[in-house]
């Protein structure tokens, strides 16, 4: 099953997630990758000049994909999207997106598109982020960055990724705050408020290796284990 990861903010740790759910699937599917449509800030990695996002999820994929498809949109201002954008002269453009999505759909068997920063934010001066997943038809999982505020930036990404229209099928509770003594009571507080299942709660580590994280995320990769066939039928039955 395709699906998109969202966070509650920047740094709520989209991109180790989403590595993490590559290592989790590839125990199911052998061509697995990570598209991340949209990057701002850019760096020097292997003799190349991308986003160290981008290069962390082609790493960690097994299903290998043009840098063109995996990631459409490179920016060098590490800025909100819409303003990298104007920035560069670029305007985002959602079929564009869309459309390599869909080759990159071929490549593979499950293919996670990774956000950019929090929800609500603008792509350009008519489309939001959420405009892109209604395109590209994803479900959405979205990863709680565990710190004091978590439950208000939670809260609210929830009650907009619903209102928008989006199908939340599940979030990761990631602890990014080793020195936040509530980490517990705040995922049990999110659970009871949250209708979506809780898909696996990280624990804080320094370096945050995927692989390790992945055995956290087991319910996770066996819910988007799904073939994508198998999804579009059921769809397509209902």
């Amino acid at each position: 099953m395709d699906c998109f990861i969202t966070g509650t903010d920047t740094g709520a740790g989209k991109t180790l997630v989403t590595r993490a759910l590559l290592h989790a699937l590839a125990v199911h599917h052998p061509r697995v990758a990570a598209l991340k449509p949209i990057a701002a800030g850019l760096g020097q990695y292997d003799g190349e000049t991308l986003n160290e996002d981008v290069a962390l999820l082609r790493q960690a994929a097994s299903a290998r994909l043009a840098l063109d498809l995996i990631n459409p949109y490179a920016f060098a201002a590490p800025t909100a999207p819409h303003l990298a954008a104007a920035a560069a002269g670029v305007r985002i453009e959602v079929d564009l997106i869309a459309q390599r999505y869909r080759l990159a759909q071929a490549h593979t068997q499950v293919l996670l598109v990774e956000g950019v920063g929090g929800w609500c934010l603008p792509l350009n001066e008519q489309q939001m982020l959420s405009d892109l997943v209604k395109a590209l038809a994803l479900p959405v999982i979205l990863v709680a960055g565990i710190r004091l505020g978590a439950l208000n930036h939670t809260l609210l990404s929830v009650r907009a990724i619903l209102a928008d229209g989006c199908a939340l099928i599940g979030w990761v509770a990631n602890i990014v705050d080793p020195s936040y003594l509530y980490a517990q009571a705040t995922v049990a507080a999110l659970q009871a408020r949250i209708q979506a299942p809780l898909l696996g709660t990280v624990p804080w580590e320094v370096g945050g290796d995927p692989r390790v994280v992945a055995a956290h995320l087991a319910r996770a990769g066996e819910l988007l284990a799904t073939p994508r066939s198998r999804v579009q039928k059921g769809e397509a039955d209902g």
